[in-house]
């Protein structure tokens, strides 16, 4: 039988360190939730002592989402280790993760700390954080560029101390697969008690070989692999855990391994968490960008079309995707809308059903071909979680501009069921927008990013329109869709007042009407 590879996902921790990456509580709990469905073993939550909303949101993972085990990272030190402890608490099964530095640069450059001092730390930490849980991993950081036999020493103290679990991280991409390979046999072959111990790796993407290193660590004698959603963190990012399991998959003629996801949710797991991050997906990213099963050259279509795997090593429907790009029309009946979605993989309330039916409606008059991406966008940000109460709603916009004239806007929202109306001029049509908007809400943002992109292809695509604007002294960040970019802006605008809203009126303790 094939040994069961260990997949534990830090899309939370290390994936919302990737630089443009924010996650709010509830986004990493609606994540979170899709890593269980996804079949991951171990969710890494976040770093706990990091910030109080760090602190809740690692919290609120640990008591709602069953199945993985949630873990928490801390250093050895002992504020950390109660931090992620006490996060902790309600998890039916919960780790603590503590690392410190090994390699030489880091002692002397960071720590400025001897051998023998960083030893004791390490197994202090680790018997610290037995306090609180008996499934403790340790991580001797930047393990790759660490004098070896001071590595196995390290290692062979923490399981001493109680460690269950050992990270060997290459935490700055330095390694190539050979080396990284060896290593990892290496310390099997050196620690004398590594029998203790499951080896993980952590393998970071500065060198583009992550995904590589990992696979030869596994080949090697690791029993875990730690990876994030489409590969995001710390600079060039973490392994791809899509890379890594289907590399698995589709690789068991050398790779006798077998991981515990659900192979089919891949696709729906990484668009959440694109969608969420606000990281994009580069379009020939493997395994689900978009052009990941697309083929253009005339010799590849006539061969797919004769039998899929002259091309494709891989059905698209393994990984989640339909197989297909136009799915739906303006002639489409509920019931049709319906069985697309759960193809898709959403199963909605009947409420948020008719909501998403209507906005597929308009889009549909508006778009000659609708595609399976566009059904996606409408249920994420027409339907999404129902967490963002929809107190200001547009109903009307109109746009005067040209080269000669200064844009013009005029603004209709209606809230509480009564639809206010007002004007603005603007250095643009979107800048005029906002100060329309802002006269009706009595709230003014100050724009700091704004980003577009298409959500589908042809001229009448689905446009996406992320912004993060500071409201009241927060920055907040939000979304919107339309075929019209100044709709999606509108929107995505509005998303964020929304937002800042129900934030002041959950603070307040009184309920959002609508």
């Amino acid at each position: 039988m094939d040994e069961k590879i260990i997949i534990f996902d830090t899309t939370l921790r290390d994936g919302e360190q990737s630089p443009g990456a924010s996650l709010t509580p509830q986004g990493k709990l609606e994540i979170a939730h899709q890593l269980a469905s996804l079949g991951v073993d171990v969710i890494e939550a976040g770093f706990p002592i990091s910030s109080p909303g760090d602190f809740e949101s690692v919290k609120a993972v640990a008591k709602n989402v069953k199945g993985p085990i949630i873990c928490g990272l801390a250093r050895c030190m002992k504020k950390d280790i109660e931090a992620a402890g006490n996060s902790l608490k309600p998890a039916k099964r919960g780790r603590i993760h503590v690392f410190l530095a090994t390699s030489k640069i880091h002692m002397q450059y960071k720590l400025k700390k001897p051998e023998d001092e960083i030893v004791q730390l390490a197994i202090e930490g680790v018997k610290y954080a037995s306090r609180f849980t008996d499934d403790i991993e340790f991580s001797p950081e930047d393990a790759s560029r660490s004098e070896r036999e001071f590595l196995y020493r390290v290692i062979e103290e923490v399981i001493k101390a109680g460690a269950t679990t050992i990270n060997v991280p290459d935490t700055v991409g330095y390694a190539i697969p050979d080396e990284y390979g060896d290593l990892i046999k290496c310390i099997r072959n050196n620690v004398p008690n590594m029998n203790k111990a499951v080896i993980s790796v952590h393998c970071h993407n500065d060198l583009g070989l992550a995904v590589a290193n990992s696979i030869a660590a596994i080949q090697n004698g690791a029993g875990q692999v730690e990876c994030t959603i489409n590969g995001i963190g710390e600079r060039a990012g973490n392994a791809a855990l899509e890379e890594i399991v289907m590399a698995i998959s589709v690789r068991r003629d050398l790779l006798n391994f077998q991981t515990g996801i659900k192979t089919k949710e891949i696709y729906k797991t990484s668009r959440l968490v694109s969608t969420l991050t606000g990281v994009p997906v580069q379009p020939n990213k493997a395994i689900v960008g978009h052009n990941a099963f697309a083929h253009e050259s005339g010799i590849h279509q006539d061969g797919v079309l004769k039998k899929s795997l002259t091309y494709e090593i891989m059905a698209p429907q393994d990984v989640g995707f339909s197989g297909t790009k136009l799915v739906m029309g303006k002639h489409s009946g509920r019931h049709a809308f319906s069985e697309r979605l759960k193809a898709l993989g959403y199963t909605l309330k009947d409420e948020e059903l008719n909501k998403a039916f209507e906005e597929f409606k308009v889009l549909a008059d508006k778009k000659k071909e609708v595609f399976d991406e566009d059904l996606a966008t409408i249920v994420e940000h027409e339907v999404g979680t129902g967490t963002v109460p929809e107190v200001y709603r547009l109903k009307s916009f109109h746009i005067s501009s040209g080269s000669d004239e200064k844009p013009t806007a005029n603004i209709g929202l209606s809230k509480k069921g009564k639809v206010l109306a007002a004007g603005s001029s603007g250095d643009g049509p979107v800048d005029a927008c906002y100060k329309a908007v802002d006269k009706i809400t009595g709230l003014k943002g100050k724009l700091s990013d704004y980003a577009i992109r298409s959500v589908t292809s042809g001229k009448d695509a689905l446009g996406e329109v992320s912004i993060r604007v500071v409201i009241k002294d927060r920055e907040i960040s939000a979304r919107g869709a339309s075929t019209d970019i100044i709709e999606a802006s509108i929107k995505a605008y509005l998303n964020a007042i929304n937002k800042i809203i129900g934030k002041t009126e959950k603070a307040k303790g009184t309920k959002v009407e609508l």
